[in-house]
């Protein structure tokens, strides 16, 4: 069954960024619980036996898209099509990965080169960002100082008076 088309959000402008929202949480759901199912040792074991025949028997819900990153153990686009990356890291693990292996290799990079990067900082701010964000974010720092200005100050309340009891 096809899903409804997502609304664009204003974050899916940030570089290398799939941000794992309700909409990516139920596209994904089939993909997360295939992940989470190689908790067991059986189901890591049937899997690495016959990767594609414990994906059909098992998971036949699973789009072509998914099916196929799972098998080309493409991480990103796994978390473009649903996955939350700590589960994702699931089926790294069945395959002896730790979870820097695959940052590295999400990014683009080595494992010492990941880890080099992370120690310094990680990656640079700039060009990394959402364009739509930024503007949001300065609209919206903008606003509360106007607002104040134009506030009244507030009165005060009088205390409430204490109920007086029933003999």
């Amino acid at each position: 069954m096809a899903s409804p088309k997502t609304q664009e959000k204003l974050y899916d402008d940030i570089p290398g960024t799939f941000v794992f929202d309700a909409d990516r949480s139920r596209r994904g759901y089939h993909l997360n619980m295939f992940c989470m199912s190689l908790m067991k040792a059986a189901n890591r074991e049937a899997f690495k036996a016959n990767e594609e025949k414990y994906l059909d028997e098992r998971f036949p819900q699973l789009t072509p898209e998914q099916r196929e990153a799972i098998l080309k153990r493409q991480y990103n686009r796994m978390l473009e099509l649903g996955g939350n990356i700590y589960f994702t890291a699931k089926l790294g693990a069945t395959d002896g990965h730790s979870f820097q292996h695959m940052a590295a290799v999400m990014t683009g990079n080595t494992q010492e080169g990941y880890a080099k990067m992370m120690l310094e900082g990680g990656r640079p701010v700039e060009g990394n960002r959402s364009k739509a964000g930024i503007d949001i974010l300065a609209k919206a720092k903008a606003k509360p100082a106007a607002k104040a200005k134009k506030r009244a100050p507030a009165a005060k309340a009088k205390p409430k008076a204490k109920a007086k009891a029933r003999s």
